[in-house]
């Protein structure tokens, strides 16, 4: 008995004496390293361990939650109104193991090429087989999973020379703008410049007649 403790105070000492040679900075991160890691839930979910529910709450793109803990490792976003997920919401996620998504109205349009990448990497795609788009009407019952690019792009275009459309006018109409701007200021400058070749003058000619 007298042996055990003699060796628990060795070792509180020893303990003692390494703590007194680090610095400040050093003893800070020994103590962060021995306080047990806390598992953030996202707002409004359900967490059970390193297993984030965020089922049936009705989410979408604007209220999904914006980032989940490095440590989660499953993911429940079934029975909500997801049409995409953001884009870069999983690949920091490096001890994700699994994804719930069924049962949401996802629209295959460029939105949902993340989704698609992400799932292609997974080598586990049993749970996503199912995963079908409810729009637009071309793609509609379609496997998000085997979408070509081509297929999920073409369906962009629309928008996107609308886009591009609307983008050239608003361009062409700076430009127009600038122009006219530039010739309101050309004739200013050519006005000031008469009316100081005016102001000039005039007194030269009162002189003049002065002197006459």
């Amino acid at each position: 008995m007298l042996k055990r403790l003699k060796r628990g105070r060795v070792k509180t000492l020893m303990l003692g004496l390494g703590m007194s040679m680090l610095r400040p900075q050093e003893v800070f991160l020994v103590f962060l390293s021995l306080v047990p890691v806390v598992f953030q839930c996202p707002p409004m979910c359900r967490c059970s361990g390193t297993s984030a529910d965020c089922s049936r709450l009705e989410l979408n793109v604007d209220t999904i939650p914006q980032r989940f803990e490095a440590s989660v490792t499953e993911i429940k976003l079934n029975d909500n109104k997801l049409a995409s997920i953001p884009s870069g919401l999983f690949d920091t996620l490096s001890e994700l193991r699994s994804v719930s998504l069924d049962r949401n109205p996802w629209i295959c349009d460029c939105d949902i090429l993340y989704l698609r990448s992400w799932l292609l990497k997974q080598e586990n795609r049993t749970m996503y087989k199912k995963l079908k788009c409810s729009s637009p009407a071309e793609l509609q019952g379609r496997l998000i999973l085997y979408l070509t690019e081509d297929e999920v792009v073409s369906s962009c275009q629309d928008w996107y020379c609308s886009l591009v459309l609307i983008c050239q006018i608003l361009l062409f109409a700076f430009i127009i703008i600038q122009a006219i701007l530039l010739i309101c200021v050309i004739v200013f400058l050519r006005r000031f410049e008469a009316f100081s070749k005016e102001a000039i003058r005039a007194p030269k000619e009162d002189h003049f007649r002065n002197a006459m």
